[in-house]
């Protein structure tokens, strides 16, 4: 599943969750859902973080040296 989707599920999901009409059982597995999607999100935002970061040098005051 690509990020978008993901994000968009995790979105779902909180709005079942705050909406409060589910049973425990239900919670519980949609929360599980959550919880993955949102490592798997974070995941996903660190290794592309990570890329920019070879592309991108940044000095000791934060800012950003291109590479040639």
């Amino acid at each position: 599943m690509e990020f978008e989707k993901k994000l968009e599920r995790l979105e779902e999901i909180v709005k079942v969750m705050e909406a409060g009409n589910t049973s425990l059982e239900d919670s519980l597995k949609i929360f599980e859902e959550g919880v993955r999607l949102s490592r798997e999100l974070q995941n996903t935002l660190t290794a592309a973080e990570e890329k920019v970061k070879i592309l991108l040098k940044v000095d000791a005051d934060g800012t950003p040296v291109y590479k040639a």
